[in-house]
């Protein structure tokens, strides 16, 4: 049995929904799906129609692209509305979500609990000292405007950062709650370091790439792995003896071979190599 994962499937693609269509069958193990499946209801329903006879189990976490409210089926909701409808979709579905129990997981190794979260991010990713205000506008000085700063809506929250602030108390909470002798695989969009966001070509992108306040986490809270999307640049790091897995897919330009070799293991625990094409950074933004 084990435990794969991949992100950054941008469904709303019809080359992304091919090569989805042809990834083998692992019907014993579990999948990860790291976030930004698309930007559309729909997008989840395909991954989910188009995987789940195919994995015992899926686990889904959001990225910034299923928060966007654009045109489409219950788009008229904004930031935690739209959160909860996508919650109750994946549950619907048969997805685990952040919101669900964490299991524990059922393969060979120590006691490790696979705890999908949703943190999102706080431009505090940006330089030293700039506010978010500050961060945006230190973006822009080199034309780098993220689109969430359009269509990726904080609602109640007055700002996104305040939204941030929120999810991180309540998922430390739920960390904080787990027996001291378990160890864990952390599961999020967003990296949850800052040094692991190499920015090669646009390097002022980094406001919106996560949270500084996350920077600990997998020491503190004893991951196994942290498995993390959104950048776009598959790779393999290490911290603290702590193993990251960067597993996403991307925009069709981004991705080369079947996507059943861009499958990472995650558990047992299977390290890729550099002649696997894993052991290091793949930019392709």
């Amino acid at each position: 049995m084990k435990l794969w994962a991949l992100s950054d499937l941008h469904l709303g693609y019809a080359k992304n929904r091919e090569a989805l269509e042809a990834v083998p069958a692992h019907p014993d193990d579990w999948l990860i799906l790291g976030g930004d499946l698309g930007e559309k209801v729909e997008h989840l329903v395909f991954a989910f129609t188009t995987l789940h006879k195919r994995f015992a189990k899926l686990l889904w976490v959001p990225g910034n692209h299923e928060l966007w409210s654009v045109d489409g089926p219950g788009d008229d909701l904004r930031g935690v509305a739209k959160y909860d409808l996508l919650v109750s979709v994946c549950r619907e579905l048969g997805m685990l979500t952040p919101e669900d129990p964490w299991p524990t997981w059922p393969g060979d190794g120590p006691p490790t609990v696979i705890c999908p979260m949703f943190i999102g991010f706080d431009y505090t990713m940006a330089p030293d000292g700039l506010t978010p205000q500050q961060a945006r506008a230190w973006a822009r000085e080199e034309g780098i405007v993220s689109r969430d700063e359009s269509v990726l809506h904080p609602d109640p929250w007055p700002t996104r950062e305040a939204w941030c602030a929120d999810r991180l108390a309540r998922t430390a909470a739920r960390l904080d709650a787990l027996p001291p002798h378990v160890s864990t695989v952390l599961i999020n969009h967003w990296p949850l370091r800052r040094d692991l966001v190499r920015l090669y070509r646009i390097p002022r992108f980094i406001p919106w790439c996560g949270t500084r306040h996350t920077e600990e986490w997998h020491t503190r809270y004893r991951a196994q792995v942290v498995v993390y999307g959104h950048l776009h640049m598959r790779a393999t790091d290490w911290r603290h003896g702590v193993r990251f897995e960067e597993v996403a897919a991307g925009y069709p330009r981004h991705w080369k071979r079947p996507w059943g070799e861009y499958l990472r293991e995650i558990l047992p625990g299977s390290v890729p190599t550099p002649s696997s094409g894993f052991g290091g950074p793949e930019w392709h933004r």
